[in-house]
């Protein structure tokens, strides 16, 4: 999945199409991210104790990634998100292996994400 936890969503379609905020959770499985003041419901809870009232609790709920499109934090635009494959050196001086990062990027601006 292209979007990870933390990252700045505009949603594009949807009760609240336009709006932007920050992803709490990604559910890889159901490929669906929870965004921070976007798709909020309320559930009513019960009493559980005699004398106590109800309760809504307002939360965001999951909305598919599809649905949302990444901001890049450096041109403040939304794009698609690219691979770049970089090579870094390992620390280690008895071991100077090579290894392969793979890191996202703005297709618009094409910096690293």
């Amino acid at each position: 999945m292209k979007i990870k936890t933390g990252d700045k969503v505009k949603a594009l379609a949807g009760k609240d199409r336009g709006k932007t905020g920050k992803v709490l959770q990604v559910f890889e499985k159901e490929n669906r991210v929870a965004v921070e003041d976007l798709n909020l419901l309320i559930k009513h809870q019960k009493p559980r104790k005699q004398g106590e009232a109800g309760q809504r609790i307002q939360f965001s709920a999951p909305m598919s990634v599809d649905n949302v499109a990444l901001v890049c934090p450096k041109c403040n635009k939304t794009t698609r998100v690219g691979y770049k494959i970089t090579r870094a050196k390992s620390k280690d001086k008895e071991n100077n292996t090579i290894k392969q990062l793979k890191n996202r990027v703005c297709r618009k601006c094409k910096e690293l994400i």
